[in-house]
């Protein structure tokens, strides 16, 4: 579940950004984006505590440090990319 939300929240952030690029109103993609991407995390913990409860310790040994990392990245390059549009456009104001 969390790849689909992790590819729903890229989506929306390359329309975000397309929207912006035409002229478009891109706010809703923005927060689209912005919630897949907290989707992402939310699943992502979700499948961390099914292996707690299950007391997979190898998955979570071999899993979650990775995870942790990419997640983090991503999520960060997430809202960089989200928020963009309207820091170019505070910039364009000025």
């Amino acid at each position: 579940m969390w790849m689909i939300f992790g590819l729903m929240a890229a989506a929306a952030t390359f329309i975000n950004l397309y929207q912006y690029k035409k002229g478009k109103e891109y706010k809703f993609a923005m927060a689209m984006g912005l919630s897949f991407t907290a989707a992402t995390l939310w699943a992502e913990y979700r499948l961390v505590f099914k292996w707690v409860e299950k007391e997979d310790w190898s998955a979570l040994l071999d899993v979650v440090p990775t995870m942790v990392t990419l997640l983090s990245v991503l999520t960060l390059i997430s809202i960089v990319l989200n928020i963009a549009p309207m820091l170019l456009e505070l910039k364009a104001r000025k």
